[in-house]
């Protein structure tokens, strides 16, 4: 399901000022405090606004390395695995890929032996048979949403 043209706007207004009330963002919009309620219920319903928490970052956390590290699991253990990685708070996420690696990890640390013993925990697990570990050096394009809402076919 697409979002509409000022859904759109909205949603760039709110992550452009993300203290913002309802009637002041409404007054940007120019439409009716009502109208802006009901599109961030709507919105949120559906899930595309996700939640209202403060990001946190997880260098101002104490976590200043970043890493990404691929996983081969064992045939047949991938609830196991991802079992085991739920337990290891420096993992942030993880996603299931194709190609060489079955799991795809975003994870973080105080220190590259920090990161060494984040990865020996995770091959502790008997569903891990092999990690592949990349650090990211520097962050070219940091996460953003608002060029594909910009983007995105009126609908």
């Amino acid at each position: 399901m697409s979002i509409d043209e000022l859904d759109g706007r909205l949603l760039i207004t709110m992550r452009a000022h993300p203290r913002i009330g309802l009637t002041e963002l409404a007054r940007l919009l120019g439409v009716a405090r009502g109208t802006v309620q009901a599109r961030v219920e709507k919105l949120t319903a559906r899930g595309v606004i996700a939640d209202f928490g403060p990001t946190v970052t997880p260098e101002g956390a104490g976590y200043p390395i970043l890493a990404f590290v691929s996983l081969q699991i064992a045939q047949g253990r991938l609830e196991e695995a991802v079992w085991a990685l739920e337990s290891v708070p420096e993992i942030l996420e993880v996603y299931g890929t194709s190609g060489q690696a079955d799991l795809l990890c975003r994870v973080v640390a105080r220190s590259t032996s920090n990161l060494q013993e984040v990865i020996a925990r995770v091959l502790a697990s008997p569903a891990v048979q092999r990690t592949d570990t990349t650090i990211a050096l520097s962050v070219q394009i940091p996460y953003r949403i608002e060029p594909l809402l910009r983007a995105a076919p009126s609908g």
